[in-house]
């Protein structure tokens, strides 16, 4: 390209007013609609000169914080300089390949996640918080706004390019420094999107991510929001409940049958058959696909029923337990990577702010809740964000990829509310529900169960019968609010989701009481040491997979069972049948021996 080429343009004499044609609006529409990040099927021909031109007009014609155009574009052809980017991305590929979990491990070993070589045209846009001097107008308070006006270039760039034909791959793995060292940029330019251009011989239909299944896109009114962020055009947890159907039926049918065509005697794999036809239930189809990957969310908060001497751990605990989650040392992380799930946190109430971490959802709806022995936990609103949190945190880890989902808790002194929303939804005695909890001592569980009742009988005088959001708001904790609302999530997801102990059936116990049917999404992963946990699943009809002794929470006994759930599929996806291993069936019974 010649430097005359690459001159400013005047903008058009006599630019169009007003709304667009209806043929121009659907021509927009259609570019937006077509983009595509481009990785794979670059063909070598090169780009002309007066399409490049164009498309970095586009770009240069983006709006620019004070009319500041931070960015420059720098034009890759050198196949060298390209060769030694592209060897720094593939090292930063392979050490993001080396943190994934094996499931999230395989699937990414099937995406390409740059064209560096193949595409004719790599372009730099670098962006630089100096242009314009010290009185830029609008960067004073926000000096990154030059970075987001680069982001608007980077985008009209991208739109005239699938306008023209052309294809653009933004390539992520590489770290700043280096890449910068590489290029040999100044250092107040600052690399915002390496791309990767030219023409290829076909656009993808989707997203690549979105067809090899690793993420798939939002719709636009889970991103809506009105006036303030709380008041949404649509409440994740009332779209769960109103998404939610049953099994099914089909399904199941074909996936016993299909059992009985197995090289087995019928029935020899117990609970693990029954396990199977409830997942291709939940799928929609037979065989169902293996659960994988899977998630361990683990909700956090924190409890005023402390103060009634209910435990002997402070509440400072969970604030400390939540670090430990985040840096990967608890049992849920040591569980969680021997059987391949990744782990998530969720604040959504423990008293105080958190450091940031990657792994760390920052969903506060209030700091902690308040003694219930005396007071109500929380308002009906603080329950109903607490129910949206779970939900919305389940769309969203399933959007993002996650085929099945696990339950973990966090919170010193949860024991006592689950149990009093146990014993309020399965109609109990405390007595009944109320156990040891993290071991504490004859005196200690006289107070809790007295915290218990105390509870209940405030809760039978303030709130009507059948007013689930009211026993909720009056009873629970905010994790466990948000573990009933993540639940029903799974279950309108149509994917399963592995309850862990006393905590977690306290959630699906309070789930069910809102939606029924999401009880036949779960899969009860063990039966905790506390005695609630068998009361509520004697109460919801589930049949537990393991039973250890287990009463630690943070979903470890769930996560345990992940290899039995996954097993449950695997068997119809990948056992011969009688015909196909040529054994000869037992005489008159449908192919079993």
């Amino acid at each position: 390209m010649t430097p005359q080429a690459m001159n400013d343009q005047s903008p058009p004499a006599d630019p169009a007013s007003g709304p667009f044609s209806t043929d121009a609006r659907a021509a927009l529409r259609h570019i937006i609609e077509a983009r595509r990040d481009v990785r794979r099927r670059f063909l070598p021909t090169p780009v002309p000169d007066d399409v490049l031109e164009r498309v970095l007009q586009a770009a240069h014609r983006a709006p620019s914080v004070g009319l500041s155009q931070p960015w420059d574009f720098l034009i890759l052809t050198d196949l060298d300089v390209r060769s030694r980017v592209a060897a720094h991305v593939e090292e930063e590929r392979q050490r993001f390949a080396d943190s994934l979990p094996p499931a999230r491990a395989r699937k990414f070993k099937d995406l390409k996640v740059e064209a560096i070589r193949e595409s004719p045209l790599n372009l730099v846009v670098t962006s630089t918080l100096e242009r314009g001097g010290a009185h830029v107008l609008g960067r004073y308070t926000q000096p990154e706004m030059a970075h987001y006006s680069t982001c608007l270039a980077i985008e009209n760039l991208w739109l005239t390019a699938r306008a023209e034909g052309l294809g653009v791959g933004w390539v992520s793995f590489y770290r700043p420094a280096v890449l910068s060292a590489i290029l040999g940029l100044p250092a107040h330019a600052e690399p915002i999107a390496y791309l990767c251009a030219g023409y290829v011989d076909e656009f993808d239909p989707a997203p690549e991510l979105a067809l090899r299944g690793w993420a798939k896109p939002r719709p636009l009114s889970w991103a809506v929001h009105k006036e303030r962020w709380a008041q949404r055009v649509t409440h994740p947890f009332d779209d769960a409940v109103a998404a939610v159907t049953g099994l099914d039926a089909a399904a199941m049918d074909e996936a016993r049958a299909h059992h009985g065509r197995l090289t087995k005697p019928a029935g020899s794999l117990g609970e693990l058959e029954i396990l199977g036809v409830r997942l291709a239930g939940m799928a929609g189809t037979s065989p169902p696909p293996i659960p994988e990957p899977a998630t361990v969310a683990v909700f956090a908060g924190d409890h005023g029923v402390v103060e009634a001497g209910v435990t002997p751990w402070p509440s400072e605990v969970t604030r400390q337990m939540v670090g430990n989650f985040c840096a990967g040392g608890a049992a849920i992380n040591a569980i969680a990577r021997q059987v391949g799930a990744e782990v998530v946190v969720v604040d959504v109430g423990v008293n105080g702010e958190l450091d940031p971490a990657p792994n760390l959802l920052r969903r506060k709806v209030r700091d902690g809740t308040a003694n219930i022995a005396a007071h109500a936990a929380m308002s009906r609103e603080e329950a109903e964000a607490a129910l949206d949190v779970g939900a919305e945190v389940a769309r969203e880890l399933v959007t993002s990829g996650a085929r099945c989902l696990i339950t973990g808790d966090m919170g010193i002194g949860n024991t006592t509310p689950s149990a009093a929303l146990i014993a309020y939804f399965a109609d109990q005695r405390a007595l009944d529900v109320v156990g040891r909890g993290t071991g504490i001592d004859d005196a200690m569980l006289g107070h809790k169960v007295a915290a218990v009742e105390a509870a209940l009988r405030r809760t039978a005088r303030d709130v009507g019968a059948g007013d689930a959001l009211g026993a909720l708001a009056s009873l629970g904790g905010l994790e466990i609010a948000a573990l009933a609302g993540f639940i029903v999530g799974a279950a309108a997801a149509r994917v399963p989701v592995i309850v862990d102990g006393v905590i977690a059936v306290a959630a699906l116990v309070t789930a069910s009481a809102f939606c029924p049917a999401a009880a036949d999404y779960c899969v009860a992963g063990h039966r905790s040491a506390e005695p609630g946990s068998g009361v509520a699943l004697d109460f919801v009809g589930l049949r537990p997979l393991l039973h250890l002794d287990l009463r630690l929470g943070e979903g470890t006994g769930a996560c345990l069972a992940l290899p039995l759930v996954q097993a449950a599929a695997r068997v119809l996806i990948e056992m011969s049948t009688f015909d196909q291993a040529g054994v000869t069936g037992k005489e008159g019974g449908g192919g079993q021996v």
